[in-house]
């Protein structure tokens, strides 16, 4: 059996086995956003880390160095922030290419400084080392959260209101005018392009949704709609319904699909990379939270679906016709 047969989530399954050797403090270990253990009676610690390798996840001469510093800190944050976490302390590794120059090292730890500062993240250290063709970072994030606020990914419920922190889709096409060498040549694509280059982590929306009650799950948008949702749905061992009408599509997303053709809720259906974040709220709270939500953040919570008993996955058109979802977002491994 090969990898591309049982893609990214099949080997992560694979390699968890025996994993857990000292289980009493654990609460999380490998399957969510981030793992968690218990460091005091009323807190939790998490620790997350993401790693960028050049051609697979950015192309060097795509990106800035700040942008791409900032973004490989984001990505990071982002999984704290699905777990409703506070990021505190990171470690930054870098495998360094002979062809890469001083001055765009020195822009990617100005763009990690700068989010850093942003979120009063200290980075205490790493390692660096060479590297024969690509440029590679990984960062490693501690955060922690209140015990009983932590948010997973195997907590929502039957009649569960799904919810987006954000637009869907616009960094997959900031990616497609990337890869097909399409300038930026209206201020829509130079957004779309930054959606892409610069993600914005929604810590602190996260930090909102987990001191509301009735906030069950949560994951972030790393890998597009229709998967992460799945992996709510899967791990929740439950159903999801959304509504095609309903799934928030930035303006700027649909001029660009106007203009290229695409079909704008297949393209937030299948973009990874936003980094917002999908929770599922208790019917009940639902408006209420998104009420207070509007007003702290002064932007829409989406309500954009929900959470089924019958292990379905189905996208419901204005005209009451339904179609089954399959997941389509990023899978490193899975054969195409």
């Amino acid at each position: 059996m090969s990898l591309k047969e049982i893609g990214e989530f099949g080997f992560i399954k694979k390699i968890s086995r025996g994993c857990l050797i000292r289980p009493d403090t654990i609460v999380k270990a490998i399957g969510d956003d981030a793992a968690a253990f218990r460091s005091d009676p009323e807190q939790l610690t998490l620790m997350t880390t993401d790693l960028l390798v050049e051609r697979i996840h950015f192309l060097r001469a795509a990106i800035s160095g700040f942008d791409l510093g900032y973004k490989a800190l984001a990505v990071n944050l982002s999984d704290i922030a699905a777990m409703g976490g506070t990021a505190r302390e990171a470690f930054v590794s870098i495998a360094i290419p002979d062809d890469c120059q001083l001055d765009y090292l020195d822009d990617i730890y100005d763009g990690i400084k700068d989010l850093a500062a942003e979120f009063d993240i200290n980075i205490l250290g790493g390692d660096t080392t060479r590297s024969k063709i690509d440029l590679i970072i990984n960062i490693v994030i501690q955060g922690i959260v209140p015990d009983k606020e932590i948010l997973c990914r195997d907590a929502a419920r039957p009649s569960d209101v799904i919810c987006s922190t954000g637009f869907l889709g616009d960094s997959k096409a900031g990616l497609h005018l990337i890869l097909n060498q399409i300038a930026a040549d209206t201020q829509g694509l130079k957004s779309l392009l930054k959606a892409h280059n610069r993600p914005q982590p929604h810590l602190r929306e996260g930090r909102f949704l987990a001191r509301q009650p009735g906030v069950h799950a949560a994951i972030d948008t790393s890998d597009g709609l229709s998967s992460d949702l799945g992996h709510i749905a899967q791990e929740s061992q439950a159903g999801a319904r959304l509504y095609a009408d309903k799934i928030p599509i930035s303006p700027n997303l649909k001029d660009f699909c106007a203009r290229f053709d695409f079909d704008p809720v297949k393209y937030a259906l299948s973009g990874g990379e936003d980094y917002t974040l999908l929770c599922t709220i208790a019917f009940e709270h639902a408006e209420e939270i998104a009420h207070d939500f509007e007003k702290k953040f002064k932007r829409t919570l989406f309500a954009i679906g929900e959470i089924t008993a019958d292990k379905q996955f189905t996208l419901i058109y204005p005209d009451g016709k339904t179609k089954p979802i399959t997941p389509t977002g990023w899978d490193h491994f899975k054969a195409k």
